[in-house]
C-alpha cells in the first residue's frame, strides 16, 4: 500500500513536470481543431530569440490557421526589432497576421507591427515614435575630478568614437548623424512599403512624435480601433474559421529556483543600468 501511494505521488509530479509547463493560456492539455495563435511582445525588445522561436512554431503548426501579434512595447534594439520584423513578414506570406496594440506600441514596437495585414489599436494606445536613437555616456568631467585617465591606442582616427572618456568631435557627430539617417530611412521605407503609404508622407510623420490610436488611424498608421478580442475575431475570419476560434499562446516555461533568483537580480540591475542607456535603438524614451 505504501509503495502504491508513493507511486501515485510520483506519477502525479511527473504529470505536472511534463504536461503543466506545456499548457498555454486558453488551451487544454490536448488542444485540437483550428486555432488562432497569440504571440506577445512585451517590454523593451532586447532579444529576438524567443519571439522568433515561438513565431516559427506557430507558422509551421498546421492547426494554427492565423496569428495575432499582441504588442505592449516602447521598442528597443534596432537589430532585434529588425530580426522580428523580417520573420513576421515571412509568416504573413503563409498565414493571416493581425496586430493588436495594447497600451504602448511605439518606435520598435511599431516597426514590428507593420507587417500585419490589419493593425488594431485602442483609442488611447501610444504608438508612432518613428525614429532612431544613438546614445553615449560621457564621463569625461567625472573622470577629471577623480583623477582617472584612460590611454587609448587605436588603428584609425574614429576607432574610439563614442568613448565615455571624451567628447565627440564635430566630424564624428557628422559621421554618426549620417549613420542615424541611414537607419532611420530603413524604418521609413519599412512603414511606407507595408502600409502602402507614400514615403514622403511617412517622412513627415517620422520625426519621433507619438500618436494616440485615434491619431494613428487618421494618419494611416493603423487600420482600426479595437482590442485584442477584435483582432482575434478578425484573424479567425481571415483564416475562414467558423464560430468561436480556439485561442492558443506560447507554452509557459517552468522556472527553477536558481533561475528565479537570477531573473530577479537581472531585473534590479536593469533598473540601475537600463538596456537602452547605450547603443542604437528604435525606442520611445517616455516609457
Amino acid at each position: 500500500m505504501a509503495l502504491g501511494v508513493f507511486g501515485a505521488i510520483f506519477l502525479f509530479f511527473v504529470a505536472l513536470v511534463f504536461f503543466v509547463p506545456m499548457k498555454g493560456k486558453g488551451d487544454g492539455f490536448f488542444p485540437g481543431g483550428e486555432k488562432v495563435a497569440v504571440l506577445e511582445i512585451q517590454g523593451i525588445i532586447a532579444s529576438s530569440k524567443k519571439t522568433i522561436e515561438h513565431l516559427i512554431e506557430f507558422r509551421d503548426d498546421p492547426s494554427v490557421r492565423a496569428i495575432v501579434l499582441r504588442i505592449d512595447s516602447p521598442g528597443g534594439g534596432v537589430g532585434p526589432s529588425q530580426e522580428i520584423y523580417e520573420e513576421l513578414k515571412k509568416a504573413a506570406k503563409i498565414k493571416p497576421l493581425v496586430v493588436s496594440m495594447g497600451s504602448v506600441a511605439a518606435s520598435g514596437g511599431y516597426y514590428v507591427a507593420v507587417p500585419g495585414k490589419r493593425i488594431f489599436a485602442n483609442p488611447g494606445t501610444i504608438t508612432g515614435s518613428i525614429g532612431v536613437l544613438l546614445e553615449f555616456v560621457n564621463l569625461e568631467e567625472l573622470f577629471g575630478k577623480i583623477g582617472f585617465k584612460v590611454q587609448i591606442i587605436k588603428s584609425g582616427e574614429h576607432k574610439d568614437m563614442g568613448s565615455p572618456t571624451r567628447t565627440l568631435r564635430a566630424e564624428e557627430r557628422r559621421l554618426l548623424q549620417e549613420f542615424i539617417e541611414n537607419v532611420h530611412s530603413q524604418f521609413v521605407r519599412a512603414v511606407a512599403e507595408n502600409r502602402s503609404l507614400d514615403e514622403t508622407k511617412v517622412r513627415v510623420l517620422a520625426d519621433g512624435r507619438i500618436f494616440s490610436g485615434e491619431q494613428a488611424l487618421k494618419a494611416g498608421l493603423v487600420d482600426e480601433l479595437g482590442n485584442l478580442q477584435d483582432a482575434i475575431g478578425h484573424a479567425a475570419r481571415l483564416a475562414g474559421i467558423e464560430g468561436e476560434p480556439k485561442v492558443v499562446y506560447p507554452p509557459r516555461e517552468a522556472m527553477g529556483l536558481w533561475e528565479f533568483f537570477l531573473n530577479q537580480g537581472q531585473t534590479r540591475l536593469k533598473k540601475l543600468f537600463p538596456e537602452d542607456a547605450v547603443g542604437l535603438n528604435y525606442i520611445w524614451k517616455g516609457y
